[in-house]
């Protein structure tokens, strides 16, 4: 399996404040994942807690929040686990969903995909 990183910013809902981080491209995480400490400072607050199973099975609990990503010229809210001290930033599947990417392994980018929807509805 290949890795890359990306870079992308990560802002409050408001808009009004981003920093540019370094992700991990990951679609084995469900969630995209940022220091607590970077969305501490973006004043981002959890509004839920949820469970996790990890690598090695382990379940964990972390807090969760939502932010503004700008990814590959677009801009979109997103849930984020609040990472826990050492951890990597991770953009997760759900993000990628969000902004309709999918990963090119070869090339180490990501590529825009057509979204999927049941129908049309037409009166």
């Amino acid at each position: 399996m290949t890795t890359f990183s990306i870079r992308l910013h990560v802002g409050d809902l408001a808009g009004a404040h981003f920093e540019e981080v370094e992700a991990v491209v990951d679609t084995g995480s469900t969630l995209t994942a940022a220091p607590r400490e970077l969305l501490q400072r973006l004043g981002i607050q959890p509004t839920r807690r949820a469970r996790f199973r990890v690598a090695n099975g382990q379940v964990v609990e972390n807090d969760v929040g939502d932010v503004l990503v700008r990814l590959a010229g677009m801009q979109g809210t997103t849930p984020v686990i609040f990472a826990e001290p050492g951890e990597p930033v991770l953009l997760g599947a759900v993000t990628l969903e969000v902004f309709l990417l999918a990963v090119d392994p070869v090339h180490e980018t990501l590529i825009p995909v057509e979204g999927l929807r049941l129908s049309r509805w037409a009166p």
